[in-house]
């Protein structure tokens, strides 16, 4: 059939969007035209580049699919994390319990004493919510919250280091997830960057040297996305903050990751914010999603002269949290002041899970998908990664289910299993998938039988 032919043999618009709605349900008259429009569109751009050959009602239906989907279903969604990546920046970092989770949706449902002092019947302040909570966590003597920690930084800078020198050393100038570069979140913020010592190499005269009258602040920032080994040497922060008193000039640590409590882990070097602020810094900033365990946020804590002028700063009016976020902050924040080994934070309980534990659930796991005929099945040791920026080339001793699909390869299971209902995100190694069981829920064991249930239907 000619081109010709084939766009006289398109179906009008109100007909095929009458032909939408009874196939997908409940859609308005509105938007089925709207979606056949731009189905009857596509298609007929396919004709005119020769792509399409012929079809049918049947096909133009399921071509649809992808607009209502589109316009019906959120593209941000639940996804089964099968990565062993426990703070996993890709798939939302830091997941929040389901107790935080219902607190958080009586805020997002209602109205809320976001900015209303209950008490006097007056304005308040949204920080007021988190600030006490805060201060008494980490013994500063002020807090302040804003939308993520590069804004922690930004907000900090601008107000300290506006047409001033921020000395720094070249080995901690990082960058961030996103090609996102440190340096460059510093300079938007209105700070002139005064580069000192080597990449490998800084010591504390290189610092000294370094400070003039133009000079804001010395800034020491945590490389937590990466190590440099074998010859190197960083200023200790107790040697700059006696500096900083010496010299009477600000000192900043940005350690982007920090927990609010020791964490007792093999022997990684997991900051402490507490412990930090005891060694005299002036202002500390770090990720609520990170180590945290909370939602996105840039938690600013230290010397309340200096929060309070970070407070006055317009900027802060476009970098500010959110409510919904504020919340779960709150509700992270209480979590840390009642509990009897670690609190009932998801990422904090993943990191810190029994061995013998995580080994039974993933015994578990096999077991349920045994009877499956499409697949072969084997256990094995993994190494899970705390992962979001946080302790580079630091593992946890997990284990896992090695997949092998009989009749498709591990590239074409690993699409599947991406492509199901709720997405299973897995890793690929030696034509096995691998689903490690230190960072599933346990919901998810039964969406994965469901998916193989469905995977193995295919096959028998």
């Amino acid at each position: 059939m000619d081109k010709k032919d084939l766009l006289k043999k398109l179906p009008k618009t109100d007909i095929f969007s009458r032909g939408i709605i009874n196939r997908y349900g409940n859609i308005s008259q509105e938007l089925s035209v709207k979606i056949a429009r731009k189905t009857l569109d596509d298609v007929r751009k396919n004709i005119l580049d020769g792509k399409i050959n012929e079809f049918d009602n049947k096909m133009l239906i399921e071509d649809s699919k992808k607009y209502v989907d589109y316009y019906t279903t959120p593209g941000l969604r639940r996804v089964i994390n099968g990565t062993g990546v426990i703070i996993h920046t890709n798939l939302g970092r830091s997941p929040l319990s389901d107790k935080i989770s219902k607190s958080i949706s009586q805020v997002a449902s209602r109205y809320s004493n976001l900015e209303y002092d209950i008490k006097t019947g007056e304005r308040g302040s949204r920080y007021e919510h988190v600030e006490e909570k805060l201060k008494e966590l980490t013994g500063a003597e002020s807090a302040l919250v804003v939308n993520n920690n590069a804004a922690a930084v930004m907000l900090t800078l601008n107000t300290f280091c506006f047409d001033r020198e921020g000395i720094v050393s070249r080995g901690e100038l990082v960058e961030i997830g996103g090609s996102f570069r440190v340096p460059e979140v510093m300079k938007l913020s209105g700070a002139k960057l005064r580069e000192v010592g080597s990449t490998n190499k800084t010591n504390i005269k290189d610092y000294e040297d370094a400070i003039c009258d133009n000079t804001g602040m010395i800034i020491k920032v945590h490389p937590s996305n990466f190590k440099i080994i074998g010859f190197t040497e960083e200023v200790s922060l107790e040697k700059l903050v006696n500096l900083g008193n010496k010299k009477n000039i600000i000192v900043y640590n940005d350690i982007g990751s920090s927990s609010l409590i020791p964490l007792d882990i093999a022997n990684f070097n997991i900051p402490v914010a507490k412990k930090i602020i005891e060694k005299g810094v002036d202002i500390l900033s770090f990720s609520g999603d990170k180590m945290t365990g909370g939602p996105q946020a840039g938690i600013i804590i230290g010397k309340k002269k200096y929060i309070d002028l970070m407070k006055k700063n317009h900027l802060l009016r476009a970098l500010r949290i959110d409510k919904l976020s504020l919340a779960a902050l709150e509700c992270i924040l209480l979590e840390y002041f009642d509990y009897k080994e670690i609190p009932d934070i998801p990422i904090l309980k993943k990191i810190t899970s029994d061995d013998n534990d995580v080994y039974e659930d993933c015994i578990r796991l096999k077991d349920m998908l045994s009877e499956f005929k499409s697949i072969e099945i084997t256990t094995g040791r993994s190494q899970s990664t705390i992962g979001g920026g946080s302790l580079p080339e630091e593992f946890i001793m997990s284990f896992a289910l090695y997949i092998r699909a009989k009749y498709i390869s591990a590239f074409d299971l690993e699409k599947r299993l991406r492509s199901w209902r709720v997405p299973i995100i897995t890793r690929i190694k030696d034509d096995n998938i691998i689903i490690d069981v230190r960072t599933l829920f346990e919901d998810d064991y039964d969406e994965i039988f469901e998916f193989f249930s469905d995977f193995e239907g295919g096959f028998y």
